[in-house]
């Protein structure tokens, strides 16, 4: 199953704060260095290459003298700011050494939640990667807050999998893969080489955060993989420590943990509307609704029980069960103060509420995807 990974031509490869600040102790620029002749080596033999990296928040914490990560957002900001500089500077220069171009790329969830913005992000990276440029995105921490950050760098760069329509994604973590245990609790622990990516185990089989810097932990690698595996993207958990590591997992050696996507890519549209993080609003639906959209149906009017929240017209919203439990999310067709007039209604029933049709569907299946 490793050809999988061999034979993959599009790579997503992200890397973690606690390789690239040496577990906060600044900027390694010997694994910078090294990440940097590994990725010239892969775009030689042929392959595109993206890179989601982690570091500016450690790096800016190492120039300002701080030991600890603040846990204001603010001072995280700040942190952010100043790291991203020096990041950014040493990725530019081992790069060049290779006589590869480099650009950096800063993105929020909301340029992936706005259809126009996405596009747009969709359009640039693929341009940069026909142009033989190695793109190095990493969240815009600087202007985040709470309610709108991808959370960690793992999820991130599933969602820019997706955008890419990468074939694999590779994390190089200070682990060596997933095991059945945290091998730093439990010595008999072992490894596992590949899986199914929804494998509901993996979860309770993984720790928490692997360092005091690190945001996310094998827990958020796995949610990675099984947010990628939406759009048919195979993730492969790496450890970066030891040289070479990721020329031999991109080769289709059997190190790591190779999470095998076992769904059909998606289409790019419905492959935006899955990784959304944020909805606006939900409809509960009922059963006969539930099995009509996972027969491949619109969700008409007629299905809905109940509106809840705020929501305009072409907004990504929740189709929940009676159980509140989600079913689907798509496009509304209405906004939530109209939605409610026609909740329950049959198609036929609308241009009478309204005085005219505009829609027969609150969500069009076109507009749908399962979840």
């Amino acid at each position: 199953m490793r050809k999988l990974v061999l034979n993959s031509k599009r790579l997503v490869i992200k890397v973690g704060s606690a390789l690239v600040t040496n577990d906060s102790a600044g900027l390694s620029n010997t694994f910078i260095a090294e990440c940097a002749r590994q990725i010239s080596i892969l775009k030689n033999s042929g392959r595109q290459v993206v890179l989601v990296s982690s570091g500016a928040i450690a790096a800016g914490m190492q120039r300002l003298g701080w030991t600890k990560r603040p846990h204001a957002m603010h001072s995280l900001q700040a942190a952010a700011a100043v790291g991203q500089m020096g990041l950014t500077q040493a990725y530019e220069t081992v790069f060049a050494s290779h006589g590869l171009n480099s650009a950096q790329v800063l993105l929020t969830h909301d340029d992936l939640a706005d259809r126009k913005r996405y596009l747009n992000a969709r359009t640039t990276l693929s341009t940069l990667l026909e142009l033989g440029v190695v793109p190095i995105i990493n969240e815009n921490d600087t202007v985040v807050t709470d309610e709108i950050r991808f959370g960690d760098n793992d999820t991130l760069g599933a969602l820019v999998a997706n955008l890419v329509e990468a074939e694999c994604l590779i994390i190089l973590t200070d682990q060596a893969g997933l095991f059945t245990a945290d091998p730093r609790l439990d010595r008999s622990a072992t490894l596992i080489s590949q899986g199914d990516a929804d494998n509901k185990n993996y979860i309770s089989m993984a720790g928490g955060a692997g360092s005091g810097i690190s945001k996310g932990g094998m827990i958020t690698k796995i949610l990675a993989a099984q947010r990628a595996a939406r759009s048919g993207t195979h993730t492969l958990i790496v450890g970066g420590k030891e040289r070479g590591s990721l020329i031999r997992a991109a080769n289709g050696e059997e190190i790591g943990t190779l999470l095998i996507a076992s769904k059909s890519p998606l289409s790019a549209r419905k492959q935006w509307l899955a990784g959304h993080l944020r909805v606006a609003g939900a409809v509960v639906i009922d059963d006969g609704a539930s099995d009509a959209l996972r027969n491949g149906k619109s969700l008409l009017p007629v299905g809905v029980r109940l509106i809840e929240g705020s929501f305009d017209r072409g907004a990504v919203i929740s189709c929940l069960d009676n159980n509140k439990r989600e079913v689907a999310r798509g496009l509304a067709n209405y906004d939530s103060s109209k939605a409610a007039m026609i909740c329950g209604k049959a198609s036929h029933e609308i241009e009478g509420i309204f005085g005219y049709l505009d829609e027969t569907e609150l969500i069009h299946r076109d507009n749908l995807v399962l979840i």
